[in-house]
Formats: C-alpha cells, structure tokens, sequence
C-alpha cells in the first residue's frame, strides 16, 4: 500500500483566507462548527485549501491573488462542470456551494468534497519505483481515463452548450498566441515561431467531446493500492472541443528520459522514471482504445506545450508586475524558453 497520500501544509504568505468571514458563511450553508484552514501547495493557479468545519472536511478553491485574467479563473465554470459532471463520470468530485459575489473571501470561490488518495508529482512512492509493470500500469490508468472522460455524452449530461466546439482549434491556437502577447515580457523567439507554424498548420477538426485541458498525473487521485483512479482535480479549463487537443496537453507534461537535461529541471510529474511510457506509447494507447485518428501527433503536441508556456508566461508577467509575491514564479521564464524549444524541436524533428 502507498503511503504517499497529499496532504495540506501550511498557508503560504499572501495567501490567507479570512477565517472569520469563511466560518459566518460555512455556518450559514451547513450549520455550526469550528474552522480551520490549511493549504494544498501544488499548482501554479487556482488556488486550493482544505476547510475543517467541525467533523467534516472540504476543499475549497479561489483564483490566484493579484490575477486580472477572469475568463483563466472561473470559478462558476468549474462549479457548473463539476455539478452535472459528478453524476455521470464518477471520478469527479462533487461541489456542494459557489459564492459568485467574492464579498466573502475577495474572489469567487466554491467548496467540493475531499477526495483521499495518492497524487503521483516528482518522485513515484518507493513500492511503486522498481516494479517496472506496475510503472507502465499507472500509464494505463491515466490514459484510459482520459479516454473514459472523452466518451461521456455530454450533452445528455447537461453541458451541450458548455462550450462551442466548431472552430475549436483555430480559436485555441489564435487566443493562446494573443494571450503571449498580451503577457510578454522577453523576447523568445521560438514561441512566436511556433504560434505562426501552428497557425498555418491547422488539422481537420474531429468529434467533440467534454474535455479537460490540464490532465496529467498531479490532477489525478489514485486509490492508495495505485490501482484504480478514483478522482480527476482541476476543471478550470474545462470545455467542449477536439479531444485530440486534451491529448497534446497531456503528451506536453510528459518529459521523457531522452529530453534535454535541462527539460526535466521543469516541474513535470514522474514521466521519465523506468517503466514508464514513452509519448508515442501513450497516445498509441489512446487511439487505440478511443477509437480516434491522427494523421500527425506533432501539431497537438507542440500546441500543448506552447499552451503551457503560455500559462507560466501569464504567471511570470503577474510576477513581474508585482502582482503575486510568490518567489515560484520569478523562475517560471525558464519554463517558458524550455517548452517552447521544444515544441520548436518536435516540428523540426517531425515527432513527438
């Protein structure tokens, strides 16, 4: 059994909750009962915390201090996805109240259950490290969730119009390229050559389907046997669109041990340890088991890590500005040049 459960720390500087506040609105929705606060320290956005009032446990989650960038922290999204999802693709947690106001906290936020179990971030609990098939396993499971994910019937979920999926990729590589722009604060000139070759390089869109757009391994929850999945973590990105895109985010998380040194400095999860998957192992199995096509595995795949540089691009500029104390963020401009050169190199190389 692992014993790698994530567990809450200490709230970092900057980001305190108002417990008193919390507590007067945790009694109004559920009764009475003592309040204390804790924090996740994974993630570079969304912020999230465990509430304790009284006996029972939630996690609740609020945009980042200091962020400008609404439509990236919708709290109301991830509530409304959750809220339908939850019925019909179990390993989604289920939400029990939104404060759209932001009277309470200075941001909206919303509270869902606490899923316990095992997140698998740089290093593999050591039972799991030299069991090379049970390595290739949790591969298995992460992708055969994606895929469960992509075959839910959205629109019988209530979420056909969640998103507007004609056109999907060409506004995905349009607004990720103008989202740079409106954040740059150096001069790298491999994302704007990867932002031009993505846009003159557009695929035939496929089905739709409700996809998540951050899946990786620090999003997932496995049981404490590594198992089974039991939860997927981090809806903010969450919409309608080409399942074939949710696929090249994951593969941009996934470093491998013949990437450049320099890439695995970044904060990726276990991708590279033995045993496990390659890229093209991974997206292998989830054409095969989705039953979708790709005439080419690269755009998706460059697309997915310009995306992300992007995003710690937006993170740094917040950084840069003053907006966010976080000393984390000051580093993230490396991040940005590393998955843009590679996804430079990927296209140069014609693989993923």
């Amino acid at each position: 059994m692992s014993t790698g459960e994530d567990a809450p720390k200490g709230i970092r500087p900057g980001e305190e909750l108002d417990t008193g506040k919390l507590a007067a609105y945790l009694a109004q929705q559920f009764g009475s009962g003592e309040v204390s606060v804790s924090q996740f320290p994974g993630g570079h956005s969304n912020l999230t915390y465990l509430v304790r009032h009284g006996d029972r446990e939630y996690v609740l989650r609020r945009p980042p201090f200091g962020s400008k960038v609404k439509s990236a922290h919708d709290m109301g999204r991830e509530y409304t996805v959750l809220s339908k999802l939850s019925v019909v693709y179990d390993r989604a947690p289920r939400p029990f109240a939104y404060e759209p106001t932001g009277e309470i906290l200075g941001a909206p936020f919303y509270l869902m259950e606490r899923r316990h179990g095992v997140i698998l971030r740089k290093e593999l609990p050591a039972e799991l490290a030299g069991d090379l098939p049970r390595v290739r396993r949790v591969c298995e499971l992460l992708v055969d969730a994606l895929v469960e994910l992509h075959a839910v019937d959205y629109a019988a979920a209530g979420l056909g119009d969640f998103g507007k999926p004609v056109g999907y990729i060409e506004r995905q590589v349009t607004g990720w390229n103008k989202r740079y722009l409106d954040s740059q604060t150096d001069d790298i000139p491999a994302v704007t050559e990867v932002g031009a070759w993505l846009a003159a390089h557009l695929p035939a869109e496929g089905a739709p389907a409700l996809i998540h757009n951050d899946f990786k391994f620090d999003n997932v929850i496995f049981d404490p046997g590594l198992e089974r999945i039991t939860g997927v973590l981090d809806w903010e990105m969450a919409t309608v669109g080409d399942p074939l895109m949710d696929l090249g985010t994951s593969l941009s998380y996934w470093a491998e041990a013949v990437d450049p040194a320099a890439y695995h400095q970044l904060p990726f999860g276990p991708t590279a340890a033995p045993g496990m998957m390659t890229r093209s192992e991974l997206a292998d199995r989830y054409l095969e088991r989705s039953g979708r096509r790709a005439d080419s595995l690269v755009f998706y795949y460059a697309f997915g890590l310009i995306k992300t540089a992007v995003v710690l691009q937006q993170i740094y500029y917040r950084w840069k500005q003053g907006m966010t104390s976080d000393a984390r963020f000051g580093r993230l401009i490396f991040g940005v040049r590393m998955l843009a050169e590679q996804a430079r190199t990927a296209i140069h190389r014609g693989t993923i």
